[in-house]
């Protein structure tokens, strides 16, 4: 298998999770200012926290309200990390991949594109931004079954679970960086109240609210949420789950030059992170750190797969 097509599948994978995870952030966070009265310091500025990309919204906008926010996020096309960008990504990184994949899997990427290519200028309105959004999160889900269910997992497949389960790590290490808002002495006493509601928001942002109530069996608290998303084994989209995900494809991968047990360390860092009764800046700096190795983690990937064999 070529270098580029390799890296190629690995970020059409990246790509499609960044979609899907950037509209259910938009999603989610849309249902939690209805939940929250006015006065509750939960408002559109953390979306462009959470994706780091708080400098590059303020050169080209004034205010950070709803309608700046959901256009710099949904359909900035000069904006890297937005949803139309992503997308736009992954379809040209499928488009020179179609021979290693399902016809189907272009099918639903291209159709997905063109879906939000022409209805940009409907997320202005909440309603119409719900019904885009929607859909935007069922054509990433029917990208990812198609590909479980047709596709053979073989190298291919497994640099595609590779790219994805990155991404996805990231993205729950980022929301959980937003989390450490609710652990701040100067919030106010309103924040304080609808803690649950807030710790609610990010399970439902990481489509985990049902799993944790089944595993946890009480109500709803920071420590255990903090916990279930860092380190249970069996949940997707929790940091653990997606490093096993990681370590079973780079396993899998020929010339893999020891990159299994470096990804065997970086989850047993993970495993042995304590985040009951963390302050603020406690929990910053060990999620600071996790993004840190796991930048680290995907150069490593780099290196060891896509640049070596640059010049094939």
């Amino acid at each position: 298998m070529l270098s580029r097509s390799a890296e190629r599948l690995y970020w059409l994978a990246r790509y499609m999770e960044r979609t899907e995870n950037i509209a259910r952030l938009v999603s989610v966070h849309m249902n939690l200012l209805m939940d929250l009265p006015k006065g509750v310091e939960m408002d559109w500025r953390q979306l462009i926290l959470i994706n780091t990309s708080e400098q590059e919204f303020y050169e080209k906008n004034n205010i950070a309200n709803e309608r700046n926010i959901t256009r710099f996020l949904l359909v900035d096309t000069t904006y890297q990390g937005s949803l139309i960008s992503s997308l736009s990504a992954a379809r040209e990184n499928i488009r020179t991949s179609r021979e290693l994949l399902p016809d189907e899997a272009w099918e639903q990427v291209n159709e997905l594109y063109l879906f939000a290519k022409n209805n940009l200028e409907t997320i202005t309105n909440r309603r119409q931004r719900v019904l885009f959004l929607n859909e935007i999160l069922k054509g990433c889900q029917r990208f990812t079954g198609l590909l479980s269910g047709y596709m053979s997992h073989n190298d291919p497949y497994r640099f595609i679970r590779l790219g994805k389960n990155i991404e996805r790590a990231d993205m729950t290490s980022r929301i959980l960086d937003f989390a450490s808002l609710l652990l701040s002495e100067s919030r106010s006493d309103e924040a304080r109240q609808y803690e649950t509601i807030l710790w609610m928001n990010i399970l439902k942002a990481l489509n985990a609210l049902l799993m944790y109530r089944q595993q946890m069996h009480n109500r709803i608290n920071g420590d255990d949420v903090l916990n279930f998303l860092l380190q249970d084994a069996n949940l997707p989209r929790s940091v653990s789950c997606c490093l096993a995900e990681i370590h079973a494809s780079v396993s899998q991968l020929p010339n893999n030059n020891g990159l299994p047990l470096k990804i065997t360390e970086l989850a047993t860092y993970v495993k042995a992170m304590d985040t009951r009764q963390t302050t603020q800046n406690q929990l910053r700096s060990i999620l600071d750190g996790l993004q840190n190795k796991l930048g680290e983690l995907h150069t490593q990937i780099a290196d060891n797969w896509f640049l070596i064999a640059a010049g094939e």
